[in-house]
């Protein structure tokens, strides 16, 4: 019975000496870098943002989620805060209306005037950063690491919570 405790014991200990080598939290994700044109027709990339922390939302025009959320989210975007909010939209994909339709319907949106919204034709960097469904909140920090990625709702102080967490 001892040789079988031994053998365990080195068994357990290979076992945890080799996850420890590989583990995936050392592993840090850059963020994926993106171009896009925002409604006034200027480039945006996040290189711009190099050395700050940038909150990211995903929506879609026609989400109840996301524009029942619009006001709150004009508000953080309004407020110093050490980080930056943009959102990004993809016109003509995933039943949104085209860049066009869209710009004209959101400068009529009210309580939106702090919003910077991206527009990412074709959607390339809705699957680049994993985006599953509307609204989806990214956290990038300010070392361009992606911390964070969440499908949902929420709220600005949930948000400058987990960017207080954030380098």
């Amino acid at each position: 019975m001892k040789a079988w405790v031994k053998i365990s014991i080195l068994m357990t200990f290979l076992f945890v000496l080799g996850g420890c080598a590989h583990s995936e939290e050392n592993v840090k994700n850059v963020a994926p870098p993106f171009e896009l044109v925002d409604l006034e027709g200027n480039q945006q990339n996040l290189t711009d943002y190099a050395g700050q922390k940038v909150y990211v939302k995903f929506w879609a025009s026609w989400c109840s989620i996301c524009l029942s959320g619009m006001k709150e989210l004009n508000t953080l975007a309004g407020e110093e805060n050490d980080f930056t909010v943009l959102t990004i939209v993809s016109p003509s994909s995933n039943a949104e209306k085209s860049s066009d339709a869209f710009t004209k319907w959101f400068k009529g949106f009210p309580n939106a005037e702090n919003i910077t919204v991206l527009l990412d034709e074709g959607g390339t960097f809705f699957d680049e950063y994993g985006v599953i469904g509307y609204p989806t909140s990214v956290y990038i920090a300010s070392d361009g690491t992606l911390v964070k990625n969440q499908t949902g709702h929420f709220g600005n102080e949930e948000i400058k919570n987990t960017f207080e967490t954030i380098q």
